[in-house]
């Protein structure tokens, strides 16, 4: 197989390579065909901030404070979501520098519980979590850009599904022409989300300081009480810092990961939290807590009654956004599907990388076509509401690894060691984020999520446990064609 892509490049040079432009080319140290070290600290940070920040804080807080039932208290959820997003990232900068393996939860979860649990993960995150997040992410960029177009109506589900598909299909364009190009436009992203952050701050600190504190005045009035709805104002809190991991996703591809990892988590994480909080205070000092429930896009509204004349920024910087946020969704969730083709948990087609490009480009191109199915249904927030619960389930199975690992695998060495309680507490949030919402209001879907995460033992069984025959068989054909489709090679071994 690789002789012959290597016969069709000597044949493309015009040679069997002797000219002396193979010659020059012999000089240039050869890199090895795995994924490069190509993403530094800044990008790093820009990952974790740039995933975090995606529409979620222009569209969603009306969900915190609607089951929060006051401004007080959605505050508090806010600085909340924060401190819980920056523990967990602790505990998986434990687990990234001590396993120090690209693939987030899927590596840590193996090692800890071997390799039935590690599948299921993948299996539910690989088709279900991943490419149905890049989907919902792009759907919402989507609707801001083609909003403007259709000035006091919504725009036809046609089209913001169209321009979802040509984001998507632009988006892992990107990501497969090069990982450098990929971290430049995720870095270039990120510094216009902060921007408009700092604008709409900016916006709200003149405004509290000329005195607008009606909304904030009296901030615990009607707090509701019910346990169910606490967990589900966290749930939407959560939903806005989801990607707070993103970073173990490719820790291979890390420079020094032992100092990098922990230091962005520590950086990107409390950053996003103090904008969060601030973004919030700045909405209420314009909105009544009516106002902000019933406006359709809340950053947008504010937008109209404080920067009157520029009011057309926000929408836009609301766009870029959310852009950045699926290219860092696309970029990670590559290499989640090339780790778990490369342990042989999905087919081994996903595991190559691309010979001149040095991206996992099967695995991008896969995510990118199940990402566009699931544009297809009509609903967005139910897919929101099924997809945390899956989500909840592996991180609190993810920080139990780290608590099994502290005594089943003593001799790992920890660069980063998390006090244990923070584990636990990890574990408690997690159960409770699960069982709430299904005991307060339960519905059937919960367990179709179910199901279908235990669904994945059908093909467990033959194809990872048994590896029949037939199966084999069937797929070395097609993985060769698509070898030389994509001109892809099988990642070398790196010890």
């Amino acid at each position: 197989m690789e002789e012959s892509i290597r016969k069709r490049k000597e044949s493309q040079n015009g040679s069997t390579g002797h000219s002396v432009d193979s010659q020059a080319k012999d000089k240039q140290p050869v890199k090895a065909t795995v994924l490069q070290k190509d993403v530094g600290l800044l990008s790093g940070i820009c990952l974790i901030v740039g995933t975090m920040i995606g529409s979620g804080i222009f569209i969603s807080p009306k969900a915190v404070l609607l089951y929060s039932g006051a401004v007080g208290p959605c505050l508090l959820i806010w600085a909340a979501c924060g401190v819980l997003a920056t523990l967990g990232a602790l505990c998986y900068a434990e687990l990234g520098t001590m396993i120090t393996k690209s693939g987030g939860e899927y590596s840590y979860l193996m090692e800890a519980f071997g390799s039935l649990v590690a599948y299921l993960y993948s299996w539910t995150t690989v088709m279900v979590l991943k490419p149905s997040s890049f989907a919902i992410i792009t759907l919402s960029f989507a609707e801001y850009a083609s909003t403007p177009f259709y000035p006091g109506c919504t725009p036809p589900p046609i089209v913001t599904k169209c321009l979802s598909a040509a984001a998507i299909l632009l988006i892992v364009s990107v990501n497969c022409l090069s990982v450098k190009l990929a971290s430049y436009v995720q870095n270039f992203f990120t510094a216009a989300k902060l921007f408009i952050i700092l604008v709409i701050v900016g916006a709200g600190m003149v405004l509290l300081a000329q005195g607008n504190t009606e909304t904030l005045s009296n901030a615990f009035d009607g707090t509701s009480t019910s346990v169910g709805a606490i967990g589900l104002a966290f749930y939407n809190g959560l939903w806005a810092y989801d990607g707070w991991n993103q970073l173990n996703f490719i820790t291979e591809e890390l420079k020094n990961p032992f100092r990098n990892m922990p230091l962005a988590i520590l950086i990107g994480i409390p950053l996003v939290s103090v904008c969060y909080v601030l973004v919030n205070v700045a909405y209420f000092t314009v909105m009544t807590t009516t106002e902000l429930l019933l406006s359709p896009a809340v950053a947008v509204t504010f937008g109209d009654r404080v920067l009157y004349p520029v009011s057309w920024i926000i929408p836009l910087f609301v766009v870029f956004s959310t852009f950045g946020s699926a290219n860092g969704s696309c970029f990670t969730a590559g290499r989640l599907a090339y780790v778990t083709g490369r342990e042989g948990h999905m087919v081994k087609i996903l595991s190559y990388i691309s010979l001149k490009r040095y991206t996992p480009l099967p695995a991008l191109v896969f995510n990118g076509i199940l990402s566009v199915f699931y544009i297809i249904p009509a609903d967005i927030n139910t897919l929101i509401n099924y997809f945390s619960f899956a989500q909840w389930v592996f991180y609190g199975l993810t920080a139990l690894a780290l608590i099994v690992m502290r005594f089943t695998r003593k001799d790992l060495h920890r660069p980063v060691k998390v006090p244990i309680i923070i584990a636990v507490l990890m574990v408690v949030v997690s159960c409770y984020l699960v069982l709430a919402p299904i005991i307060d209001k339960p519905e059937l879907e919960y367990l179709y999520c179910t199901i279908f995460i235990f669904s994945g033992l059908l093909f467990y069984y033959p194809f990872v446990h048994r590896k029949v025959n037939w199966a084999r068989k069937i797929m070395r054909p097609i993985t060769m064609h698509l070898q030389l489709l994509m001109e892809v090679v099988p990642p070398e071994k790196m010890e």
